[in-house]
């Protein structure tokens, strides 16, 4: 029986060695894209399952005293930070972030 004309010849055991070495470091590669692929996946469903309280959903009205102005309004850290002037008298009223829920108040007055 003879071959076609375009039919390639069987390798030779050097050309089989070749090819069996080069799909091994391909399926190689593979593996460690998946791998690094997968733990990609991992990290990002972390983060997202645990973020638990990043974002306010609730709403909160401070009471301020009668006659006073908010002066600035900062974040630290956690915290939120309202300056008021009460009477020309200043006051700094510290909040948590997450919760809304006062924190701390620190006066300031003038020495007699």
């Amino acid at each position: 029986m003879t071959q076609p004309a375009d039919a390639l010849p069987e390798p030779t055991a050097d050309q089989a060695a070749m090819i069996a070495r080069v799909r091994r470091m391909m399926l190689i590669a593979g593996l460690t894209t998946a791998l690094g692929v997968g733990a990609l996946l991992v990290v990002i469903g972390y983060r997202l399952f645990r973020s638990e309280g990043s974002a306010v959903t609730s709403a909160a009205t401070a009471t301020l005293p009668k006659g006073a102005k908010i002066v600035a309004t900062g974040a630290a850290g956690d915290r939120i930070l309202v300056t008021l002037d009460i009477g020309g008298r200043t006051e700094i009223r510290t909040f948590d972030a997450k919760t809304l829920k006062p924190a701390g108040t620190l006066s300031f007055a003038n020495e007699p």
